[in-house]
């Protein structure tokens, strides 16, 4: 670990936020209660995806209701983390676990008894507030429990459970249609929500450490800033989230890019006067000079625009291109999800002796795997496909392990905890943001190739083009992960920086 200094404490900023001192079996349940809430979380993200035809039947959904029934939900996701993760860092992370549990059960239920696409649209969009509100105290009251080798581990079994709901979801969510039947199945994967927050909840509350943190000084949440971060976020996550890939997508979206540059522009500006005038700004642009962070949150990005999209885009070539049932398509990675889980483990582990070598590794396996899946999906004979592809899966799952959980405890490593849960917050948002841009992208190519070649020749050809299309995507934005890591190798190597947290 770098001996470079915390982050100078300005007039009007709250004491640092301590390790807390428990016992390692109050630790641990401490820790798992907060992993629950993350799977709770992610899973959300993925499983309503099989979901959106049997919503489309039931309440006579139109594209776009649809569209932002999945997307809203990342969207204000992503708005939320940053304000959250600042507030959590400053005041009392347990009551925010309360306040974002409490809120994900009661739009869980509002969810699962909507009676129109409208009401299940509006609960969703609050839904993504709650995730929002939960996932920073996550990684916050992490660096607050362990250090050393022990965060390490933590941060290992963290991975693993992120993998396991993010590749697990579609799986759920086909499991839960089938038993609830096509008409009302979508509802049981909203109803599951509700017993699951509950125990959490009270877990939560009889459980968790106190970490309010003892100051008389205002909550200091920098109104300005958050409001031009959130034009700032929405005006770039916006374009991405409504693309489709149809020929009927209105191009005009895209100026919004240059709205979302020019918000940036002015927040960057904004925060900076903020900091000068003595105050907290959301958003320390000092932990960006730290390589281990800036370089863990562009990985971690890149890697999110690419796993995400292999889901979406190896599900859809299953279901449309071969015709499978969504609940066999769905388990298709399954093989990955229990394969990512065991090499988080050993990734967060390892992570301590080898450093970033073992995140380089994985991303170039990951990239591997993708090939494989493009090879499996077009030389497999079509009575196998499923099989061979969910053992490629399994491949590219051990790979992702390596990934997730030895990334996440590099990017931390040299972040003081009093700034723990804000910079689990904008590594969050990165990953958030890289979900948003690398399935729009790769859901583009896949449609356009669908939409340019149907009719012209046989369904599984034009299929096999699109899903080809649709993972190079996925394979450039590993390429730019991967790159990203040997560069932060070889700067580390000849400025003689440990590798290792």
């Amino acid at each position: 670990m770098s001996n470079a200094p915390s982050p100078q404490h300005r007039e009007g900023a709250h004491p640092p936020t301590q390790n807390i001192e428990l016992s390692p079996a109050h630790r641990w349940r401490a820790y798992w209660i907060a992993v629950s809430v993350a799977a709770l979380t992610i899973l959300d993200l993925s499983k309503v995806n099989v979901a959106l035809p049997s919503i489309e039947t039931a309440l006579g959904a139109g594209p776009t209701e649809l569209q932002l029934i999945v997307s809203g939900y990342v969207l204000t996701f992503g708005l939320v983390l940053v304000p959250a993760g600042r507030l959590g860092d400053q005041r009392s992370r347990r009551v925010l676990f309360l306040v974002g549990l409490s809120l994900f059960l009661v739009t869980s239920l509002a969810c699962a008894l909507a009676p129109t696409a409208g009401v299940l649209l509006v609960a969703r969009l609050l839904q993504g507030v709650a995730a929002g509100i939960q996932m920073p105290q996550v990684l916050g009251l992490i660096q607050q429990l362990f250090q050393g080798a022990e965060r390490g581990r933590a941060f290992g079994l963290f991975g693993a459970t992120v993998g396991i709901a993010t590749a697990f979801g579609p799986t759920l969510g086909g499991l839960l249609i089938a038993l609830g039947g096509d008409t009302d199945g979508w509802r049981l994967i909203f109803w599951i929500n509700v017993p699951l927050a509950l125990i959490v909840i009270i877990l939560a509350a009889t459980m968790l450490p106190n970490t309010r943190t003892k100051s008389h000084r205002k909550v200091q949440l920098d109104p300005v800033g958050i409001l031009f971060f959130a034009l700032a976020v929405t005006a770039l996550m916006w374009p991405f989230l409504f693309t489709t890939g149809s020929p009927s997508d209105n191009p005009q979206r895209w100026w919004l890019l240059v709205v979302s540059a020019l918000f940036i522009a002015i927040f960057i500006a904004w925060e900076r006067r903020y900091t000068e005038r003595g105050k907290v700004p959301l958003i320390p642009f000092a932990i960006f000079a730290q390589s281990s962070y800036r370089n863990g949150v562009l990985i971690s990005t890149t890697y999110f625009a690419a796993l995400p999209a292999t889901f979406i885009l190896t599900t859809l070539f299953l279901q449309t291109g071969l015709e499978l049932p969504p609940v066999f398509a769905g388990m298709v990675t399954i093989g990955f999800a229990i394969a990512s889980a065991i090499s988080a483990w050993f990734g967060g582990v390892l992570v301590s002796k080898i450093g970033r070598p073992l995140v380089v590794w994985g991303v170039a396996g990951l990239l591997a795997s993708t090939i494989g899946l493009v090879a499996g999906a077009i030389l497999i004979p079509s009575d196998y496909t499923l099989i061979g592809m969910a053992a490629i899966l399994t491949v590219g799952g051990f790979a992702s392990g390596l990934v997730l959980s030895p990334n996440q405890t590099l990017m931390l490593a040299d972040i003081p905890v009093s700034e723990g849960g804000l910079a689990g917050s904008v590594g969050q948002l990165g990953q958030r943001i890289g979900t948003a841009i690398g399935t729009a992208v790769a859901l583009a190519l896949f449609y356009a190739a669908v939409y340019r070649e149907q009719g012209t020749r046989p369904t599984i050809d034009f299929y096999h083009d699109a899903y080809l299309y649709g993972m190079i995507a996925v394979g450039i934005f590993l390429g730019l992960s991967l790159i990203v890591g040997v560069v932060d190798l070889a700067s580390r190597r000849r400025h003689g920086v440990a590798q290792t947290p």
